[in-house]
């Protein structure tokens, strides 16, 4: 699968949206003059990580240091064990405590350009206009095809009346999955809504990329290293390297230093984390996950650096 393959429709908000973001089709071999681990390769990884669980009991974060004549990875930070409390796998139902995903958009046309519309209602029926700012913005959408291609995280507009907008045009004919991730004013905690919207056509369900540790993206080598176990609390690590180097001046993107979004193949069940606010710009950086089942996972890591959002895509057998 190539990158063209993997992408099913392009997504831009009508004000704000992940500008440059791209995935990988089927990842392809790493790049051999550029890893972004040290020389000794998964062993040093497997110290690190043992370096930051056992850091993250001591005081729950940390910057390290490490370093050999390879010019690996120098530093990362654990997450944070409080971050996204309760916020457990959702995006597997269209109403979720009082809460709806109105979709008012009955269907797209593939190649066309098209356009999301879609209000959050209350109990009563009434458009919601209130939302609290979550990572920099109100409303966090993910817009993905039911076979996990096309991935795109976007922020759209909302209007006065509540309703919320951004273009779409499909690449492919097939479900998409409109995930709506929001925090409504006042109430305890972030709402994660999902619905399908229909691309007619002849649909055929791409297979997804192979497991691989290590991928190539837009000139990055992108190495995961993520032991997941159903229901359990997890240290997940992605390491950055560039032209040989590691990369340890990440921007921040959305208020860190990296996101992750994972879904879980055929329900699209959504799991969107964040690594702790004290981690640093660093070539490692550091998440904690916990996947609710067994199955397989697409993980997206997005991270920002010379001014531009990538986007980069794992298969995970848990």
């Amino acid at each position: 699968m190539t990158a063209t393959s993997d992408r099913r429709l392009s997504v831009t908000a009508h004000t704000d949206h992940v500008e440059g973001a791209s995935q990988p089709g089927r990842p392809r071999p790493a790049d051999p003059t550029g890893p972004p681990a040290p020389a000794t390769g998964r062993a040093w990884r497997h110290v690190a990580t043992a370096l930051v669980l056992g850091l993250t009991l001591a005081v729950g974060f940390f910057a390290g240091r490490a370093g050999d004549t390879a010019g690996g990875p120098v530093r990362a930070a654990a997450p944070d064990p409080t971050a996204h409390l309760g916020h457990g796998p959702g995006g597997l139902e269209v109403s979720r405590d009082g809460w709806t995903l109105a979709m008012d958009t009955p269907r797209l046309t593939v190649g066309k350009p098209g356009e999301l519309v879609f209000r959050i209602t209350d109990p009563t029926g009434a458009a919601l206009t209130t939302f609290k700012e979550n990572h920099e913005r109100r409303m966090h959408l993910v817009v993905v095809g039911r076979d996990l291609a096309g991935y795109q995280h976007v922020h759209p507009q909302m209007s006065p009346d509540g309703t919320w907008r951004v273009a779409v045009t499909p690449a492919a004919p097939g479900p998409l999955r409109a995930i709506a991730d929001f925090w409504p004013e006042g109430a305890p905690a972030q709402v994660t809504l999902g619905v399908d919207v229909p691309v007619p056509g002849r649909y055929a369900a791409g297979p997804l990329a192979p497991p691989e540790e290590t991928i190539l993206v837009d000139g990055y080598t992108v190495t995961l290293d993520a032991g997941l176990r159903a229901g359990e609390s997890n240290q997940v690590l992605v390491w950055l390297g560039r032209n040989g180097q590691p990369v340890n001046d990440l921007q921040p993107h959305l208020g860190a230093y990296g996101h992750l979004v994972a879904l879980r193949q055929g329900d699209l069940a959504y799991l969107h984390v964040h690594p702790a606010a004290a981690s640093q710009p660093s070539s490692v950086v550091a998440f904690g996950v916990t996947v609710p089942s067994a199955g397989t996972y697409r993980l997206f890591f997005e991270f920002r650096h010379l001014d531009k959002v990538h986007v980069a895509a794992f298969t995970v057998t848990v």
